[in-house]
């Protein structure tokens, strides 16, 4: 017969020296960890961020978008008067030609 494993002994010394290790590795995990997760909540804000200034491009709610609207209808108001005018002024134009058409049919008889 084979004699039995004596086993390994570990002294409460050695035991105590490796939980120590233990300690200070899952206390420099911790420390890492808890940097990351702030940097984490940092992009989460910084990502917050960005979608509600992405929402307010896409509805035509930004302040630069505002102020361009209200600068095309201004534009708009202006070229709507002058094109009236021109209209205006085209239709007297061919009445006056008319008229003067007709004096001068009038006069050469």
């Amino acid at each position: 017969m084979t004699s039995p494993d004596p086993g390994v002994y570990i002294s409460p010394t050695q035991t105590y020296a490796e939980v120590q290790n233990l300690v200070r590795a899952v206390g420099r995990l911790e420390a890492k960890m808890d940097r990351f997760l702030d940097e984490a909540k940092d992009i989460r804000q910084d990502v917050s961020d960005h979608e509600v200034r992405l929402r307010a491009l896409e509805h035509g709610q930004s302040e630069r978008q505002r102020t361009e609207t209200s600068r095309v209808d201004a534009v708009e108001k202006r070229v709507t008067g002058v094109e009236r005018r021109v209209w205006a002024a085209s239709g007297a134009v061919g009445a006056v030609c008319m008229g003067a058409g007709y004096l001068l049919q009038f006069l050469t008889q």
